[in-house]
């Protein structure tokens, strides 16, 4: 048997010597210049060693003091909370959530900024994407750099609109109701939460025990005075006995199979948009802003402008929202087909546009589902994907279908900065951009896209 080389003494060494850990750089504060806002509902600023900081609970100019949330030493960036304001910024205002703050409920952004401060920041944020990930410049994209605010949601600074009619409320080890830190699992316990719609806050979840729930999810329909609770409840622990302050149904999600259940009511809420009422399944995806459907369905519609008889194709479905809007207008020479993953969603859209004998629902990912339909010219086209965007290889294959024009709807502009760079390599301009503030506070917003073929005339 041969024998094995001797170690030399480095390699020795190497094996003895544990390998030094990165040193973390949580609780550092530095004194920082914050310069622009970006992405995700920060500010960047660099700490005098050059390394970048993510700052939250600031704004673009200011001199804080910035403490480290997350990070270590030669980290590529360094999460950070504002914890002292040097030199405010004109846009600062005082935080109404009491609740808010470093280190505190994470569902907010943006509370210590003016509403048309959010507005603007936001703005730029989706300009900032389209560049860097698109190549766009704002006229590029027809668009004017304006972020539009919902109907009823401009309000003086100070005050904030009660738009989320969906909040998953955590729950912690007490059984007290509250909402997640920011990227933490830790729960701020809340007494009440500003933004929640008024059919949420007055079933006073806050203001009762959940023994035994891990998450107790609220729905309050729009056009509806339909109202649910979903309970999630920690491994073997029973239900409680839901008493709130409106009568509601009640949901659980079950243990073994993920699924949502009946406790007892109706298994959906009705939602009204575009003159028709949506049936949505426990756990269905419906626009959280009451506004929001309306408003994106409007928009979609003005871009597309469809015609009596037009072919059209509804992707990520969801319940049929635009599916819907588009069979009112293509008529009965026309036809829709929508595709969706998800199948309560898929049941719902079934159920909600069976007045409609041109209009099919198809259960499947886009991606899959597309391709086996042997559909290759369509008139016009709506996506919402989740918000990781369609992705390269579905917007070839849509880019190939020659339709008249495109309306893309994101909740997310670096994804649709990407897709649209997709689009553009596949044939298809942006003919106009519209973005919205459906999610005030929080750095979320919503655009809609419409495209057309780059040889088309202006």
């Amino acid at each position: 048997m041969q024998a094995e080389p001797k170690k030399s003494q480095a390699e020795r060494r190497a094996v003895s010597e544990p390998v030094p850990q990165p040193v973390s750089l949580v609780g550092e504060e530095y004194e920082v210049e914050v310069g622009p806002v970006a992405h995700g509902g920060h500010c960047i600023a660099r700490t005098s060693e050059g390394q970048v900081l993510f700052v939250r609970h600031t704004l673009p100019g200011e001199r804080v003091v910035a403490r480290v949330t997350e990070g270590e030493e030669g980290a590529r960036f360094l999460r950070a909370d504002a914890v002292e304001i040097l030199d405010p910024s004109k846009d600062r205002i005082e935080a109404p959530c009491p609740f808010s703050g470093p280190g505190r409920c994470g569902g907010c952004d943006w509370q210590h900024a003016k509403p048309g401060a959010q507005r603007r920041m936001k703005g730029e944020v989706v300009a900032e994407q389209l560049q860097r990930l698109a190549g766009l410049t704002p006229e590029e994209a027809g668009w004017d750099g304006t972020v539009m605010p919902a109907e009823g949601d401009k309000v003086p600074a100070g005050q904030v609109p009660s738009w989320r009619t969906r909040v998953q409320y955590a729950v912690d080890a007490d059984g007290r109701a509250g909402l997640r830190r920011h990227r933490s699992h830790e729960i701020e316990p809340i007494d009440h939460c500003m933004i929640a719609a008024d059919g949420v806050s007055e079933l006073g979840i806050e203001r009762r025990d959940w023994p035994g729930m891990a998450t107790v999810e609220a729905i309050a329909a729009t056009g509806s005075q339909d109202r649910q609770v979903i309970l999630t409840p920690r491994p073997g622990a029973r239900l409680p006995i839901v008493e709130l302050d409106r009568p509601v149904s009640v949901m659980r999600v079950g243990e073994k199979d993920g699924g949502v259940h009946r406790v007892h009511g109706r298994p959906f809420v009705r939602e009204r948009a575009d003159g028709r009422t949506y049936r949505v399944g426990s756990g269905g995806f419906w626009q959280v802003h009451p506004k929001a459907a309306d408003t994106l369905v409007t928009a979609v519609m003005q871009g597309l402008l469809p015609r009596k008889g037009d072919m059209a194709l509804d992707l990520y479905c969801g319940v049929g929202l635009f599916a819907g809007a588009l069979a009112d207008r293509v008529g009965d020479q026309g036809a829709v087909l929508g595709i969706e993953s998800g199948k309560r969603a898929v049941e719902d859209a079934r159920h909600n546009l069976a007045a409609f004998d041109r209009v099919r629902i198809e259960q499947g990912k886009v991606e899959s589902v597309l391709p086996r339909t042997g559909i290759d010219e369509v008139d016009l086209i709506v996506l919402d994907p989740p918000r990781a965007g369609a992705g390269r290889k579905t917007v070839q294959h849509l880019s190939s279908l020659a339709a008249r024009r495109i309306a893309y709807v994101a909740c997310d502009p670096a994804a649709l900065a990407r897709d649209l760079g997709y689009f553009r390599d596949g044939g298809y301009r942006v003919r106009m951009l519209r973005v919205f503030d459906l999610f005030p506070m929080t750095h979320h917003v919503e655009c809609v896209a419409i495209l057309e073929p780059a040889g088309k005339g202006s």
